[in-house]
């Protein structure tokens, strides 16, 4: 594919602009890659803990074995690896209905949770939170995106768990930093010692040196074909935090009185261990891509957010584009610089649990796999199109200029 030269050139511009923003991430892939190579060493993984299992999956090492790998990268006392987790939404459902029970109050302090989570705790069908009697509240976020901790000190008292979406979602608010949550911690603690804190912790792995478990979050919980998979695990997800409370997750998943001691891992293991391994790697790559992406499109006079050389906590960016024809444009130009699947035309459709249509380019390894390159947005104003991952930053970058060109095309 050749390139317009106008927009080589904005391109070559872009990516100079983010030379000092590139270090940042480089150094932060090469302390997240020492951090999950120790915890492979200290807990002795060996060629025997690749292999799978089948049937009931009891005295699975491999599996086990996983779980302390993940628990020691995440700083958590335990942890539950799983293939069958479907998604992260499926992880949070799991940690959600793990630890409440009838008659407890769950509060979200970021706001709205995205379309498929809001189902998952307040939808009038198909055994939500709500219909088992699960009270629910929210706590919006200050307008700059930070959380409103007078808000959360007077509605959090009562309360048995706080749930806080520490990605931007399909919003055009801020991700939080790990810093930010510890502050809603402290504040939570302050006034409710016994509050269960669940941080949806979904597109913010390795993003930062530290997780949220290291400012007192109790749970976290994604999906494994975003960050932490590292573009090889073909699925799955987990729950990382208290042992209590992870046992009491892994109940929910399985039985009580099972809970994590049974549940065969198939072929799954070396593709959960091997992502795991490159993912401080794959998401410095996803993070370049975003970075060169958001110069680039400023550069082109669009609207981004965040901007190119911000603080970041997440691999999303979000990117407004003026009308469905420039947002069909985008999300097609993403397609054809995809590995796999790029003759295909992307077109909005009715994706489960989303309120609008969605647009998805994803030509991917791994069938929905957000940390490979892909831009998606629900069909409605501002169109706003919301791009993530990157395998590799040239395939990134390419993929980022194909969906320029398309874009300037539909113009």
């Amino acid at each position: 594919m050749r390139f317009d030269s106008f927009i080589t050139e904005k391109a070559a511009e872009a990516e100079k602009m983010c030379e000092d923003v590139f270090k940042r991430f480089d150094k932060l892939s090469r302390h997240n890659g020492e951090k999950v190579l120790c915890s492979f060493i200290n807990n002795r993984v060996s060629e025997h803990h690749l292999r799978g299992s089948n049937g009931y999956g009891y005295g699975d090492e491999g599996r086990d074995a996983l779980d302390k790998v993940f628990a020691e990268i995440m700083g958590t006392e335990s942890a539950l690896v799983r293939h069958n987790f479907i998604n992260g939404t499926h992880a949070i459902n799991v940690a959600l209905f793990g630890v409440l029970r009838t008659g407890d109050k769950l509060v979200s302090v970021t706001g709205k949770p995205y379309d498929t989570l809001h189902d998952v705790i307040n939808g009038k069908t198909g055994g939500s939170l709500r219909e088992y009697g699960i009270e629910y509240d929210q706590i919006e976020l200050l307008s700059d995106s930070r959380p409103d901790l007078s808000a959360i000190q007077r509605g959090c008292n009562n309360c048995r768990a706080v749930f806080v979406q520490r990605s931007r979602g399909y919003t055009l608010r801020k991700s939080l930093t790990v810093e930010q949550i510890g502050e809603i911690v402290t504040t939570v603690r302050q006034i409710n010692p016994s509050a269960i804190i669940i941080v949806d912790n979904c597109y913010g792995e390795f993003c930062e040196i530290t997780e949220p478990s290291s400012v007192g979050a109790d749970l976290l919980a994604g999906s494994l074909i975003k960050n932490p998979g590292g573009g090889i695990a073909e699925t799955g997800g987990y729950i990382a935090g208290r042992r209590d409370l992870v046992e009491l997750c892994a109940n929910r998943l399985t039985v009580p009185g099972i809970g994590a001691e049974a549940g065969c891992s198939l072929n799954q293991n070396r593709a959960m261990y091997l992502g795991i391994f490159y993912a401080p790697e794959t998401v410095c790559n996803a993070l370049k891509t975003s970075t060169f992406a958001l110069a680039l499109m400023n550069l082109l006079g669009y609207e981004c957010f965040p901007e190119f050389d911000e603080y970041r906590t997440d691999i999303i960016a979000a990117i407004n584009l003026k009308n469905e024809s420039q947002l069909r444009a985008f999300c097609e130009g993403i397609q054809i610089g995809s590995p796999i699947d790029s003759f295909v035309v992307p077109e909005p459709w009715d994706m489960p649990g989303y309120r609008h249509k969605v647009i998805m380019a994803a030509g991917a390894f791994t069938s929905g796999a957000s940390i490979e390159l892909s831009a998606d947005a629900p069909v409605c104003e501002p169109y706003t199109v919301f791009l993530q991952g990157g395998l590799t930053f040239p395939t990134g970058r390419f993929g980022v200029l194909s969906a320029v060109q398309r874009l300037e095309k539909d113009k």
